[in-house]
């Protein structure tokens, strides 16, 4: 049975929404992206980080676990998509939804 941290981030996929959150005591302003496990089977997403607060520059994309995340929140807004993906995401290795096969190939 997934998380509700899980279950919020999930739904901001398929919604498109913003998630603002804490991770690493740092506030953080995502457009999440792919959502699974990773090897190890932890409940992980991709997300383009745009704002908040990042030990380096923003934006950039970030492989978050979703157990070390705190206080998120789903909200309307601009929808950021990432740079470059001139490198394959491992992040995620056991995928369940991602925005661009999941979502937006079926408008």
């Amino acid at each position: 049975m997934p998380s509700a941290t899980y279950a919020l981030f999930r739904e901001a996929i398929l919604s498109e929404r913003q998630v603002t959150c804490s991770y690493d005591e740092r506030t953080r302003e995502l457009c999440p992206h792919i959502i699974g496990r990773n090897r190890n089977g932890e409940e992980v997403v991709l997300a383009w980080q745009f704002a908040g607060q990042s030990s380096g520059p923003l934006p950039q994309w970030r492989c978050l676990r979703l157990a070390n995340i705190r206080d998120a929140r789903s909200r309307e807004g601009r929808w950021h998509e990432g740079g470059s993906h001139r490198t394959e995401q491992t992040c995620v290795t056991d995928i369940e939804l991602d925005i661009n096969i999941d979502v937006r190939k079926r408008r």
